[in-house]
């Protein structure tokens, strides 16, 4: 069982600092340090013990300390039970669907998901190991209740969605899918644990992609898993031992130094977002914006209720422009990177073209070609000069 060193009783930045963190008792260094061992030291006896058993130090793929104290703080962040941290987001999503899934289980999830569940749901698990798979526009809880079949053992959500930055109602669907006995992941990655927390609002489990926004400096990879014990202990006893997809000591470490200032960043990267959206709304070589936070978009009244204090740091745009007008463009910036990824410091775009296998899951506007960018944390003056510049670069200087 995770440890709660700091509880509910204590606030989200004060867990963010605290949580995971205690004094070195060898050292009486006032950060734990870095544990770099891929062994621990046996019992006078070892002979009885499961060389397969998660949890205790005994091999770091079983688990090990820096990757224990990243668990405890991810636990209390998510408002959760228990939490396995594993070595990137996909790590994570595979082994919940691995331990969880089995020949003739069905599986309803979003149709504006991340490329790599839509791979594992909608190919492998399909075509591999009969895995029965049904994508559906989750921003309706109508469409989950229809997709559901007496053999539906998951229900799996992405809200925001990538790369459309679709909303799906949390609780609603939680409540349908307990209704019909079946559980409910969501992957949280584009929200953060500070502005949304799947599993007070009923899901089963959340899933992050820790790479993101909760390390927050592009330089290290982790997933994590959080829900109840029961559910993790299969889990990590299945998927972590037996996958070996577990998390380098040195990762876990940066990420727990990242996830300081998690409250912090995500404050910024909120703020900016939104001005962002805003201003790129009032362009008139913009086409479209998609963005929880602007009024207009279709699932802000969902978002705003289970979202808060932000809408995170990620929006999606086009240009009123052809294919290679959408590169020039990006070639015209100076202050955002073009790479993929998001949740970094600095402000990322990556141009997704027309001919994305997934374009006929996607919304009549993105069918163009569009942009999905992360934006970071640099001075949001600074950021839009660097779009407005691009634009007048790319299409002359035209009045607003």
């Amino acid at each position: 069982m995770i440890k709660r060193a700091y509880g509910p009783e204590y606030g989200f930045q004060t867990r963010s600092v605290h949580t995971g963190n205690d004094v070195d008792a060898e050292t009486g260094a006032i950060r734990r340090p870095i544990t770099m061992a891929n062994s621990y030291a046996l019992p006078y006896d070892p002979s009885d013990m499961n060389w397969s058993s998660a949890g205790a130090n005994l091999y770091t793929r079983n688990g090990g300390a820096n990757q224990g104290y990243l668990q405890e703080k991810l636990a209390s962040l998510e408002g959760g039970e228990d939490c396995i941290v594993l070595a990137s987001g996909v790590a994570a999503l595979s082994g919940l669907f691995f331990a969880l899934l089995e020949q003739g289980d069905h599986v309803i999830f979003s149709s504006g998901t991340y490329i790599a569940a839509y791979r594992l749901l909608n190919e492998l698990l399909n075509h591999k190991f009969g895995v029965e798979t049904t994508l559906v526009d989750t921003s309706d809880p109508a469409n989950v209740e229809a997709a559901i079949r007496p053999n539906t053992k998951l229900i799996h959500i992405e809200t925001p969605g990538n790369p459309t930055l679709t909303i799906s109602d949390i609780s609603a669907i939680a409540e349908i899918a307990h209704r019909h006995g079946a559980l409910l992941s969501v992957d949280n990655t584009f929200a953060s644990p500070d502005n949304q927390r799947p599993v007070e609002l009923g899901a089963d489990f959340a899933i992050e992609s820790l790479t993101k926004y909760v390390n927050g400096h592009g330089d290290a990879m982790g997933g994590a898993i959080i829900g109840k014990k029961e559910h993790l202990d299969l889990i990590r006893a299945q998927s972590q031992v037996n996958l070996g997809g577990t998390i380098s000591p040195f990762n876990a470490w940066l990420i727990m130094r990242g996830s300081v200032t998690l409250p912090l960043r995500m404050k910024q990267h909120n703020e900016n977002a939104m001005q962002v959206a805003r201003w790129l709304q009032s362009r008139p070589e913009i086409s479209f914006v998609a963005y929880p936070g602007l009024e207009s978009h279709p699932g802000h009244d969902v978002a705003a209720r289970q979202m808060h204090p932000g809408f995170g740091g990620v929006l999606s745009f086009g240009l009123k422009a052809d294919h290679d007008t959408h590169n020039r463009f990006v070639s015209h910036l100076k202050v955002i990177t073009s790479a993929v990824s998001l949740g970094h410091d600095e402000s990322l775009i990556v141009f997704l073209g027309e001919k994305d296998e997934r374009q006929y899951l996607y919304p009549e506007a993105f069918h163009n070609g569009f942009f999905r960018f992360s934006v970071g944390l640099e001075d949001v003056e600074d950021i839009i000069g660097d779009l407005q510049q691009a634009l007048e670069k790319t299409f002359g200087r035209m009045k607003k």
